[in-house]
């Protein structure tokens, strides 16, 4: 079947007659379809979370001045990027086990795949700059305002954003030149590359081709440049003499190493089953790629704030009101 002949939307074979349906079918959870309701439950705790959390983390770190330094800076990124990945993914979820709403037209799955993959690049490679940030914190403390000024992190977000384009952009281009037939259910509550190009009956091998670059060259890549960064970071911290001295310095990337663990594990380990584990059932793969987009949007600002002082002490002085005479001493970490 050429591609041509299907440009303008899905070809399903019905009986001697071809159809063209313009949509994709999205799923819950297989096996799981009598409880998606209750399953909805506590996914809107964590999209409320989610919400509130990080748009809070994002007004305190604006409003405040005193916040407006690299560790901070890179947070407020973070925060950004979960936000997004969050108004992607739980919606359609939502959707589905609330109102069985589970057709995408065409350019709306395209365009919910591209932001989704867009703000996961986003999220990598704010890790890893965060992880850079930390290594400077550590190994160059004296030279630390010097060389992460604030020309320098609007130069690493600009990279970011022009890096994440550029590998993100062709990915819809692609698939539209593809022809879908037989069926046009997904295995998945969103629309994701590597699950739509299954679909296809058109060849597909410079779309798997190109999509495996983007993986490695993003996600892959930042993952090996952090583990560098920890290396670098692990020497320092051993070189410092006092006991007291090093758990101080580990203790700065807590946040970091949780953030890395929440954000890359459930990828890996996906990863993992699909080429080397055994048959599993399909709610267990649809599950861990869940954890991989919802989990880290709804922890990440917990921990930071949890681990934090001063994000702690700027958020309750956004929500209670200051008593005269009260101190206004800022905490450090």
């Amino acid at each position: 079947m050429s591609g041509k002949a299907c440009t303008s939307g899905i070809i399903l074979p019905t009986n001697s007659t071809t159809s063209i349906v313009s949509t994709f079918v999205v799923t819950g959870i297989p096996g799981l379809e009598a409880v998606h309701i209750w399953i909805s439950i506590p996914l809107c705790a964590m999209f409320f979370i989610t919400l509130v959390s990080n748009m809070t983390i994002m007004t305190v770190i604006c409003k405040d001045q005193t916040l407006h330094v690299p560790m901070y800076l890179f947070l407020a990124m973070l925060a950004v990027s979960d936000l997004g990945l969050s108004l992607f993914t739980f919606p359609t979820m939502l959707g589905i086990f609330w109102l069985d709403a589970r057709e995408l037209t065409f350019s709306a799955c395209f365009t919910q795949m591209f932001f989704i993959h867009t703000f996961q690049d986003f999220e990598s490679a704010i890790i890893l700059a965060m992880a850079f940030d930390r290594y400077v914190a550590i190994s160059r403390p004296l030279h630390y305002s010097s060389i992460l000024t604030n020309g320098v992190i609007s130069r690493i977000g600009l990279a970011i954003i022009v890096r994440t384009f550029t590998v993100q952009v062709p990915l819809p281009i692609l698939l539209s030149t593809l022809c879908f037939c037989d069926s046009n259910v997904l295995s998945h509550s969103y629309c994701l590359h590597p699950d739509i190009i299954k679909l296809s009956c058109s060849n597909t091998r410079i779309n798997s081709i190109f999509g495996l670059f983007v993986v490695l060259s993003t996600m892959g890549l930042d993952f090996l440049f952090i583990l560098f960064s920890y290396v670098l970071i692990l020497k320092t911290v051993l070189s410092i003499a006092s006991y007291g001295g090093r758990l101080k310095a580990f203790n700065t990337c807590i946040s970091h190493i949780c953030a890395v663990i929440l954000f890359f594990t459930p990828m890996i380990c996906l990863s993992i089953l699909h080429r080397f584990g055994p048959k599993l059932p399909s709610c267990i793969y649809v599950t861990m790629a869940n954890m991989h987009f919802l989990i880290p949007p709804v922890m990440n600002p917990v921990v930071y704030v949890a681990k934090t002082k001063q994000i702690r002490h700027k958020i309750q002085k956004l929500f209670t009101k200051r008593r005269p005479g009260e101190s206004q001493v800022t905490f450090i970490t």
